[in-house]
């Protein structure tokens, strides 16, 4: 069984030519390893160092996404946002609508189809998860964007961008109606996988925040303690 919680807040190197076929083979067998070593997925610590030192390497959704300054704040808020814990980034997995249900592939980086829902139901908004945060699932913090045992805290957020949701400060401003729907989603999308979520309260802003900047510090802490093995 998983518990939800909601947590509310608004806001090409030299060409070389050889006329021997060997040389040409050993050159192309030698290459091609150099190639497939080089490609090799680096491990979460390169990732993380490779970021922060401004490597090339492919961006990883959850370690590496960077905003355009910011070089202006600190390492820990490039990704999340400076405004973290208040507004943040979301990198959004699934659309609302999608009977999908797509999720971070934590090795790689890329978003992969986990599922499709076995229940008569749809996302009711977009759904994905904030970039360098850590929740005690070993998962990124999700949010639920308005435009589990363990324990699977869930953010409701607005879109600053949206002129229908931004002005919304508090979750008093949403319907019941908007709040039953959402509450019903997760209680129902996994019960035709006999799985049963447990839906518990809507908590208000500020315990959202409290929870943003908890799984913030945690997945600080993942990172240095694996920085040190």
């Amino acid at each position: 069984m998983k518990f939800c919680s909601f947590f509310f807040l608004f806001f090409v190197h030299d060409n070389i030519f050889f006329s021997c076929p060997s040389i040409v083979c050993f050159i192309c067998l030698w290459w091609c390893r150099r190639m497939a070593e080089e490609k090799k997925t680096p491990c979460l610590n390169e990732r993380i160092l490779s970021s922060l030192s401004k490597r090339s390497v492919a961006a990883h959704s959850w370690h590496d996404l960077e905003i355009a300054d910011a070089d202006a704040f600190s390492l820990s808020k490039c990704c999340i946002g400076p405004g973290a814990p208040q507004v943040f980034n979301v990198v959004v997995e699934i659309t609302k609508g999608s009977k999908v249900k797509y999720e971070l592939d934590k090795k790689t980086g890329m978003i992969k189809v986990d599922r499709v829902l076995y229940s008569s139901v749809v996302y009711p908004h977009n759904y994905g998860f904030i970039p360098r945060t850590l929740c005690e699932d070993g998962d990124p913090m999700d949010v639920l964007v308005l435009m589990q045992g363990e324990k699977d805290d869930k953010i409701i957020a607005v879109c600053v961008d949206d002129p229908e949701f931004r002005h919304f400060n508090d979750l008093k401003e949403l319907s019941p109606h908007r709040l039953a729907e959402i509450r019903r989603f997760f209680e129902d999308y996994k019960k035709n996988e006999n799985k049963e979520v447990a839906v518990n309260d809507f908590l208000p802003p500020a315990t959202a925040q409290e929870a943003i900047k908890y799984s913030m510090d945690l997945y600080a802490e993942y990172i240095l303690h694996s920085l040190r093995r």
